[in-house]
């Protein structure tokens, strides 16, 4: 019987998106559906949906069928993929939120970033002078306080339309009564066994008894997540953050040299803020502020090429390319001084999303040669992530939209289940900056900016991001990837906004990722050679290892039409139009 319910699921799922495009190209024919390039995005008329993983984005499409709004289903979404991509979704850990209130016309920015415990110091990793890299990335001591539980609570208390049951009920079932386990999860748990079978929890839930990984079309159950998951929908976040869940991961902790107390849980604040708010051409981008680093310098990037004829320079030509890498090689400079925990530091957001600044700074840029990145210090008198993230947006027929990126860092976090929760415990802690006061190799000290101190939210490249026009959202984006997030989302808006492209076309375009430091850029296959020699002629230091940089998952709203895509990077990745 299970084999036959576990071949049903696969099935649906494959017809599902095997026919919504073709059913929305024969009954609608909307205006913007086909491709002069060959990609084609998913079309739908009363909402969508695009996620990572194709079980979570049929939960968020399915709350939005029974009449909840885009908040409703964003939150949805991210309690599924806590039990359906363990990896980088997650109630262990935290991330931000972009919301635009279409009845209110207004954009919030929800900071649910995880926090350091009451203990936490600027070296609490330095042991006999060295950073200690198990401390910092593999231990318990690596873990903040979990952001999502409240993050996702907060949302739809206080914008969404159903209760936090209701939301939490479709992941509920999919812990409790299991999933088909795809072949990328399998994959997945079979390169991660020595982290995840080194511990006894993680082992239980993730491997067989003989320690074989489960196969691709076997159902994964996770009792341990489903109780905790119980627990939050009949006591809500009290449950997560003052009942039993703290105390099972407080105890976790205490038995194990963790720092977290039920003191710190219960510390735990989730932030609404003002996003950044930039402009381009007749666009306005609405993205994450401080603690994430993220919007504000997207925004840098875009004020210092907003007067460049690009589109006639041409996309990814050698041209386009040297702008892109010299801003970015400025923003990554910048934000290795400034950016970090408002609460801690006074980050000068202003300054830099300055169209004054950025012409100051364009002007430096030489158009017939590539700087040295000791030529571009972090600019004066202004008052390692891992890849393993996950993004999805949502927008509703009512004009609401959610762009949402969370993550436990690493995948599947510090490889450690805090016993009897099913909770994968995050290693946010090392995003903080380990030595801050120690100068690096150009003699910049980055200071108390994203030093560790008590209860403070380390610095993210996160970068949710909603774009609008004529005062509607337009295109909602997002992307993991760690440190290359924020060249990866500006990439994909400029594709979309500057070089006319669908959605689907802009998502898979190659990438380029440069972060000042080191000076290299990293390029993704399908960067002609001839641009590749050009820009070694001018100068660039061009990373010979091809890699994957990012995965987009995005929704563009136009003339009535909702158009998604999720990248071709990411293989199990869904998008759900609503007919």
């Amino acid at each position: 019987m299970n084999k036959l319910f576990t071949s049903f699921l696969i099935a649906i799922h494959v017809v599902v998106f095997a026919i919504l495009p073709a059913r929305a190209q024969d009954d609608y024919k909307p205006p913007e559906y086909s491709s002069s390039d060959g990609f084609v995005p998913v079309v739908g008329k009363n909402g969508m949906v695009s996620a990572r993983e194709s079980i979570a984005t049929q939960v968020g499409a399915d709350i939005l069928a029974q009449g909840g709004n885009a908040i409703d289903a964003a939150a949805a979404v991210g309690f599924a993929l806590a039990v359906t991509y363990p990896s980088a979704g997650n109630i262990g850990g935290g991330g931000f939120m972009v919301v635009h209130l279409a009845d209110k016309n207004e954009t919030v920015a929800i900071d649910y970033r995880e926090m350091s415990a009451g203990t936490a110091r600027h070296d609490l990793y330095v042991v006999d002078g060295k950073v200690d890299n198990r401390l910092a990335k593999y231990s318990r001591q690596s873990s903040g306080v979990p952001g999502t539980v409240m993050g996702m609570a907060h949302a739809i208390e206080k914008y969404g339309t159903m209760s936090l049951k209701e939301i939490i009920e479709p992941a509920y079932k999919l812990a409790k009564e299991g999933f088909p386990v795809y072949t990328n999860l399998e994959v997945s748990l079979n390169r991660s066994k020595r982290r995840l079978g080194a511990d006894p929890a993680a082992a239980e839930v993730f491997y067989k008894p003989d320690g074989s990984t489960y196969r691709a079309g076997e159902l994964l159950v996770q009792e341990d997540l489903a109780w905790s998951l119980k627990q939050i929908m009949d006591h809500g976040t009290d449950a997560f953050y003052k009942g039993e869940i703290a105390e099972r991961i407080t105890a976790d902790m205490a038995a194990n040299d963790g720092l977290l107390t039920m003191e710190d849980f219960a510390a735990y604040k989730v932030y609404e803020r003002e996003p950044v708010m930039g402009t381009y051409k007749d666009y306005t981008i609405a993205t994450m502020p401080p603690p994430s680093s993220g919007g504000m310098h997207m925004v840098q990037m875009m004020n210092m090429l907003e007067h460049d004829d690009l589109k006639s320079k041409g996309h990814n030509s050698a041209a386009t390319l040297h702008l892109y890498i010299e801003a970015m090689r400025q923003a990554y400079a910048d934000r290795s001084l400034y950016a970090g925990d408002p609460a801690f530091f006074n980050v000068p957001v202003d300054k830099l999303i300055d169209k004054d600044y950025a012409a100051e700074v364009r002007a430096r840029i030489p158009m017939d040669r590539a700087r040295e990145s000791s030529e571009v210090a972090p600019t004066k008198n202004l008052a390692y992530e891992s890849p393993e993230t996950t993004h999805y947006s949502v927008m509703d027929k009512w004009g609401n939209a959610v762009s949402n990126t969370y993550t436990l860092n690493f995948g599947y976090g510090n490889g450690i289940m805090a016993a009897n929760t099913g909770i994968l415990l995050n290693n946010e802690l090392d995003d903080f900056d380990h030595e801050p006061y120690k100068a690096d190799e150009n003699g910049n000290v980055s200071g108390k900016a994203n030093a560790q101190e008590p209860h403070k939210r380390p610095r993210s490249s996160m970068t949710p991001t909603i774009v609008l026009k004529d005062g509607k959202p337009f295109l909602v984006t997002g992307s993991p990837g760690g440190g290359t997030i924020i060249n990866t989302v500006f990439q994909m808006v400029m594709n979309v906004i500057e070089f006319d492209m669908n959605v689907a076309a802009a998502s898979s375009k190659p990438r380029i990722n440069h972060q000042w430091m080191p000076d290299a850029t990293s390029l993704e296959n399908g960067i002609s050679q001839d641009t590749i020699n050009i820009l070694e002629g001018m100068g660039h230091k061009l990373n010979d290892r091809r890699r994957t940089l990012g995965s987009m998952n995005s929704i563009v709203w136009r003339d009535g039409w909702f158009y998604g895509s999720h990248d071709p990077r990411n293989m199990n990745a869904g998008t759900i139009g609503l007919e």
